[in-house]
């Protein structure tokens, strides 16, 4: 009878390859998810200096106040903060500076036609780490009332308090 094959284990540089290529979140705007509805996400690349990178890595960023801008045919940044990199020498990066969004051409086209409707806009909603390469998730949005607001708020209390009476009720079950 033949031996089951049995799978090698990981060599190091494997997995540090699989650690590389895997999702590292950022930072996330929970701002935008509270104030637009989210009606379709993109995913961009993002042009940044040495030190931005460097910063990003060690997991500094807030996209609180961001938007994006079509001027041209591109696609910008506005408003992200990247803090400066403490070890960064003279030529440190400016925390706030606008920057490039990298995104083909149909898609801007798109984002473009889609933008000039009235009330939408674009909203950066997660920036991260792919395979080494930093990459922002953007979003069409289209802001809300603020009776959709509150809406929102009373389905989320109502949906923590239906799962507090069912933990609730399945502890009284078991006991």
């Amino acid at each position: 009878m033949p031996k089951e094959w049995k799978k090698p284990k990981p060599t190091e540089a494997e997995k540090r390859k699989a650690q590389a290529d895997a999702h590292r979140t950022i930072a996330r705007n929970k701002k935008a998810l509270h104030d637009y509805l989210i009606e379709e996400k993109w995913e961009a690349g993002i042009v940044l200096s040495g030190t931005e990178v460097k910063a990003l890595r060690m997991g500094r960023a807030s996209l609180v106040d961001a938007w994006v801008e079509v001027k041209d045919g591109e696609a910008w940044l506005y408003g992200a903060n990247i803090p400066m990199y403490a070890q960064g020498s003279w030529n440190n990066h400016a925390p706030t500076r606008k920057r490039k969004l990298l995104l083909h051409k149909d898609e801007i086209i798109r984002l473009t036609q889609k933008v000039s409707a009235k009330g939408y806009t674009i909203v950066p909603l997660e920036l991260y780490f792919i395979g080494g390469r930093a990459k922002v998730e953007i979003a069409l949005a289209k802001g809300k009332q603020e009776w959709d607001k509150r809406q929102a708020l009373r389905e989320q209390q109502d949906k923590r308090e239906a799962e507090r009476a069912m933990r609730a009720y399945a502890r009284r079950a078991r006991g």
